[in-house]
This record gives C-alpha cells, sequence and structure tokens, in this order.
C-alpha cells in the first residue's frame, strides 16, 4: 500500500511500503530502485522561514497583503470569478509544455500540464448550499477557520490547466505571501475529531506506511455531517473521477501500461491497500461501532481514499537534526494548498511554521498566470501512478526511463558463451548483492541527460564485463581499488556513457534492446500516432496518458542506444 516518494526506491513489506525517501542522488532520483507501491508526494521546494524575516512564522493579518478569508472582497468579482464550467464538464485538452534543460522544466505561464488534478462537487452528506456552489461554501469555510487569503490571488476553474487552480489577479512579486492556514484548519491525524482514540490506539494503528491514523481520520471524517472539514470535502463529490490506474480494470492497465512498471506497482498497492484494511483497519472499527460502520466504510472507499492522499497530501520535513533520530512526518492534508496545480517550474513555494503553513511566491508573476506547487521532481510513470496524469513529451524534463538491475544479468548470461562463463556471471551478479549495487527487484534509472543511479550502474558494468583474473583480484580486495579516477569515471553524463568501455557499452546496448522487448509497441508506431491529430484524439483520456509515458520512456531508452552503439 502506501509508500513511495518523489523518486524511487520501492520494497514492499509483508504489510505496507514506508513512504520514505531512499537514499538521493542528483536530480533528486535515487539508486537501487524498485517499483511499487504509492508514495505520499513531497509537494515543492520547501524552506523553511528565517524567524528574523518580516512576518515569518506570523499567522495574523500582518503577512502583506493577506486579508480573512470571509471579508467581502475575498468573495467579490473579480477575487472570486463564477465556476468558467459546469463541475464535471469536459476538462479542456491537455497543452503541451515547453522544452527545456533538465532541473528548468517547462515555463510557467505558457505551459499547460496535462490534466493534474481534478476537484468534485460537495459530498454526499454536504449541505445543499456546499452542492450548489462548492467554491463559494470552501471559501467562507476558510474564513471561519482563520485562513488568510491575499487579495491579488482568486481562485478559478477558468485559466487553470485543470480543474480548479489559483491564477494572479493582480502582478506579483517574489516573495508574497499568497495565503496563510493556520495549523489547526489542517487535517490530519493529531487535529481530527477522533485523535483521542487515535492516540489511545497507536500502536496497533503502526505501519510501514504511516497512513492510517489519517486514513481513519478521513474515513471519519469524510463521512461525518458535522465534521468542520465538510465545507473542504464539498469539493469532491465523490472519489470515483480519481483515475489512477489502481482504478483501471486490470487488462486495461496491462495493454496500456506493459513495459512502464506501473502494473506490478498498481498490483502491490492493491494487494498492500486489502491487507491493511483487513488487519489494522477493520479491527479498528469494530472496537468503535458507535463511530465506523463497515458498511459505510467500506475498503472501496478505503482505496479511494488512500489515492486521495496519495494525489493531494502533505508531508512536513525534519529539520536537520532530526533527520538521524525520528522516521518522517505523518502526511496531513492542507486546504487551499493542494489546489494548487504542478509544474516543474514552479513559482510558490509552501513554508512551514510552529504556528501556521504561508505558501509564498518564489518569482514574479503576472496577472493572469496561474500559480504552480510542484510535487517534486518525478518522471511520468510516477505522475500517473500517484496523480492520474502524465506530461506530453517534451514537456516533463524529469521523466525517466528504467532498465530493470537483472536485465543486465540476462544480457549477461546470454554472452556467456560457455557453462563457466555463466557461472562467472552468477558469482559477479552474487558479489554485487553483497556490495548492495543491485537487487532482484531494483531498477537503474536513466533520465534525459544523465544516469540517476550512477554508482550502481557503474559498477555493475565494471564488474560484469571483468574476466575470471580480473574478478578474482577485485574481489580479494573487497571491491576497493586504488585508481584515482574512480570516482570521476562513476559519473554517467551522456557524455560519459558515449566514452564507456566497448565491453561495457555492448552489455549496455544488449539490457535496452532486451528492456524495448517489454513493450507492446515500438518507437516508431508510438511517435506515428502522436504525429497524427486526428487518431490522437480518437484516442480515451487513458489511452493518451499512457502513450506519454511510454514513449517519454522510449525516447531515453533509444537515446541511450545512440550513445553506446
Amino acid at each position: 500500500m502506501p509508500g513511495a516518494v518523489t523518486a524511487a526506491v520501492r520494497v514492499p513489506s509483508a504489510a505496507t511500503e514506508a513512504p520514505q525517501p531512499p537514499e538521493v542522488h542528483r536530480a533528486g532520483h535515487t539508486g537501487r530502485k524498485t517499483r511499487g507501491g504509492p508514495w505520499i508526494p513531497q509537494r515543492g521546494a520547501i524552506r523553511r522561514p528565517d524567524p528574523t524575516e518580516s512576518g515569518a512564522g506570523g499567522c495574523g493579518q500582518e503577512a502583506a497583503g493577506c486579508v480573512p478569508a470571509a471579508a467581502p472582497p475575498a468573495l467579490s468579482v473579480p477575487f472570486w470569478p463564477p465556476l468558467a464550467r459546469p463541475m464535471g464538464a469536459e476538462l479542456p485538452p491537455p497543452g503541451r509544455a515547453r522544452p527545456g534543460p533538465r532541473g528548468a522544466g517547462p515555463r510557467v505561464g505558457s505551459v499547460m500540464a496535462s490534466a493534474p488534478k481534478r476537484f468534485k462537487t460537495a459530498v454526499e452528506s454536504g449541505a445543499q448550499n456546499s452542492r450548489a456552489d462548492p467554491l463559494s461554501a470552501f471559501l467562507a469555510w476558510c474564513g471561519r477557520v482563520g485562513v488568510e487569503l491575499n487579495s491579488k490571488v482568486r481562485l478559478s476553474r477558468e485559466g487553470a490547466v485543470a480543474g480548479y487552480g489559483m491564477l494572479a489577479a493582480e502582478e506579483l512579486e517574489a516573495g508574497e505571501v499568497l495565503f496563510t492556514i493556520p495549523r489547526t484548519a489542517l487535517l490530519s491525524q493529531h487535529t481530527t475529531s477522533i485523535h483521542a482514540l487515535l492516540q489511545d490506539a497507536q500502536e496497533s494503528l503502526q505501519s510501514q506506511s504511516g497512513w492510517v491514523p489519517l486514513l481513519l481520520a478521513l474515513l471519519h471524517e469524510y463521512t461525518a455531517s458535522s465534521s468542520l472539514w465538510q465545507p473542504y470535502f464539498s469539493l469532491w463529490q465523490d472519489f470515483r473521477s480519481l483515475d489512477h490506474p489502481m482504478f483501471w480494470p486490470q487488462e486495461e492497465r496491462t495493454r496500456l501500461l506493459q513495459g512502464t512498471g506501473i502494473p506490478e506497482a498498481v498490483d502491490k498497492d492493491l494487494a498492500n491497500i486489502q491487507l491493511e484494511y483487513n488487519s489494522i483497519i477493520l479491527p479498528f472499527m469494530e472496537t468503535h461501532p458507535d463511530i465506523f460502520d463497515p458498511k459505510v466504510h467500506t475498503l472501496e472507499l478505503y482505496k479511494e481514499l488512500v489515492a486521495f492522499v496519495m494525489a493531494y497530501s502533505f508531508q512536513e520535513p525534519l529539520e536537520e537534526e532530526e533527520e538521524d533520530e525520528k522516521g518522517p512526518n505523518p502526511p496531513m492534508m492542507v486546504p487551499v494548498a493542494d489546489i494548487l496545480n504542478h509544474v516543474a517550474n514552479h513559482n510558490a513555494n509552501l513554508e512551514y511554521s510552529p504556528h501556521c503553513l504561508r505558501m509564498v511566491t518564489t518569482q514574479p508573476v503576472r496577472k493572469g498566470q496561474e500559480i504552480f506547487n510542484t510535487y517534486g521532481q518525478m518522471a511520468n510513470w510516477q505522475l500517473l501512478h500517484m496523480y492520474g496524469f502524465a506530461e506530453p513529451y517534451p514537456g516533463n524534463s524529469h521523466d525517466t526511463a528504467d532498465i530493470q538491475m537483472v536485465t543486465l544479468r540476462r544480457a549477461a548470461l546470454q554472452r556467456a558463451k560457455s557453462e563457466a562463463q555463466q557461472q562467472l556471471v552468477s558469482e559477479q551478479w552474487d558479489f554485487l548483492c553483497q556490495l548492495e549495487m543491485v537487487g532482484e527487484e531494483g531498477a537503474f534509472v536513466l533520465g534525459w541527460d544523465e544516469v540517476l543511479t550512477e554508482e550502481e550502474l557503474s559498477m555493475t558494468l565494471k564488474v560484469l564485463c571483468m574476466s575470471e583474473e580480473e574478478f578474482k583480484e577485485y574481489k580479494e580486495q573487497d571491491g576497493w581499488e586504488d585508481d584515482s579516477d574512480e570516482e570521476e569515471n562513476s559519473t554517467l553524463s551522456n557524455e560519459a556513457l558515449s566514452r564507456l568501455k566497448t565491453p561495457c557499452k555492448k552489455l549496455l546496448y544488449d539490457s535496452v534492446l532486451l528492456t524495448l522487448e517489454s513493450y507492446g509497441a515500438d518507437l516508431k508506431a508510438e511517435q506515428d500516432l502522436l504525429n497524427n491529430k486526428e487518431a490522437y484524439g480518437k484516442l480515451s483520456r487513458r489511452e493518451q496518458q499512457a502513450l506519454h509515458v511510454r514513449y517519454g520512456q522510449k525516447k531515453i531508452l533509444h537515446q541511450l542506444l545512440e550513445l553506446v552503439q
């Protein structure tokens, strides 16, 4: 069930997966990557405000430009304009993000991310006014709970890339506070009306994911008509329109996403979700029949709430001195902040202070531009898996492709011409496992400009290409060498890949070919489909999103083929 963060190591346990980031390599990606399991999104680049800064840590009206959400200007035109189209109406086709250098991402304001988040109407148990006008009901709620909104921004479906979004009603400078939200308005295991029950049962609610308390809070608050957060939930009538691949039929998921790694990840998600629900959630609900009803709080609703947490929750980062002493903070829901859509080159950051959270611009924003947060440096397969959308090529400068680690072993075994050579490959693989460079479920991660798991791939290529004598000597040194160029040579940029020794190039080339065989169609067929606007327009939304994932991965793999050919 839940358990992976923005980019990459996924090793599912018997119960649930921990939503912790693994060791981080350059560009925010990780080594020894394995697929499987949703994860808590790390939304946006985070910085904690300096207490000495003007207004830092303050959550009152001293934040420049912010006014209580209940103040009349907050509900007047054009500050909060009426919705541009009926709730549930078809979204416009996704735009194409402009290509840019790695790390820069598409240009804010001229970019259309592909169908990011979708907001719904009121929850079934919500009041009639919430059902009729969920945005107004939500804004009125914001005023009651102390959210302060900058009069220079507005929430609207008109002008947003998809669903609701936040747009600049006036010019914004870098460093302007867009809104503040007090911690009492956050929805978490600590603020829910059943927090005392969760606290008392914390031992029995422990799981590797760390999501159970929040999910129980959501199960209760979402279905309780008296919940403080009902106007917040009114933005979602239900969660059936969440279009994560976990909700796709298995046949469709396999057919559209074969080779991308998403089907394997979803299978692990679903198995872990059911296990967690049966082993932890149900026993807790049976202990509190006055609050929970398994006929209402079903496995299906639980699965939908898992997807809700995947796509919309925030996880507060630890202070540096805390990172080695405690596990990650639990996820929480942050109303207003989760309305902001995603692009790689975002123009706003969420900041944390003791009493409130603030969204602050990181660069000037022109009037009419959308204000974006970021979900992190995420590949398209991760965006589709976690959020239900992918960015069209070439918009996602953080896209990646994988070569399963066992594929290199397979390629090495295929080129072994004798039983003795095959035995050598097996010994070399076992040695790499002992060094924790490879694993049966791991993957080497390839970016547009470099290998993101460079140390692992460098070592694996080196060892698997050794002769018996070289390997024997290398083992005697426990993998250490007196090589002043070793660190430099382990950096696998595209230029370095083109300079690999011939045996390493050959092994990598064969591994890429084996990886491409795992997809259902070749690159040319996908390219032709993308270039044919009429044919592309006839594809379902799921078919389009899956095509973007497959195409981006294949482009990266074919680029690697050219580098090592």
